[in-house]
């Protein structure tokens, strides 16, 4: 049972989801509101992952997720779940669109969901950052140590210009020293 709950909620999740990977966050809260299978804490661990991982954001989020909830299983169950609904869009419109190629109305519909992925993405971002920057702390609203660690990044790769050319061996060491400094 534990399956068909999981194929559905990631199906669900991968027919309402346009615009790429990012735009499945605010689902994958809504089942761990729901569900109760992972925290919003292991979900922002679950995104930090995929975006280390190779592949798509999203797939990499389920499968991470369906793995946390059920093994291996059900990472294949929440990554099949995820990707059906493309499968069977994608067909439906090429279908469609090669009977109204050209036609106003179908442009105009794909045109209008631009905004629609926009303020998905964006809802989603700002979660992660209200996860990130807002401190569960009762004693101090902010995170501070978060804060500046982001600052310090951004100055060090906006501000000084040869920083930008520099390996990524070296970012990746870098990024591990600020880590290991803003972590005690």
């Amino acid at each position: 049972m534990i399956y068909v709950r999981l194929f559905l909620e990631f199906f669900q999740t991968g027919l309402f989801a346009v615009g790429g990977g990012l735009a499945t966050l605010p689902f994958l809260y809504s089942i761990s509101d729901r569900t109760g299978w992972f925290t919003h804490s292991q979900l922002a661990d679950m995104l930090a992952i995929s975006e280390s991982t190779p592949g798509p954001i999203g797939i990499n989020t389920a499968t991470y997720a369906g793995f946390i909830t059920s093994g291996i299983s059900g990472a294949i169950t929440a990554t099949v779940g995820l990707i059906t609904p493309s499968i069977i869009v994608i067909l439906i419109i090429y279908a469609f669109l090669q009977a109204f190629r050209g036609n106003f109305y179908v442009e105009s519909v794909f045109y209008g969901l631009r905004p629609a992925s926009t303020a998905m993405i964006t809802a989603a971002g700002l979660i992660v950052a209200r996860i990130t920057f807002l401190n569960p702390n009762p004693d101090s609203v902010i995170n501070f140590k978060t804060a500046i660690l982001a600052i310090v990044l951004l100055i060090f790769t906006n501000a000084i210009n040869r920083t930008k050319n520099l390996h990524p061996v070296v970012w990746i060491i870098f990024s591990a020293i600020v880590g290991i400094i803003f972590e005690f």
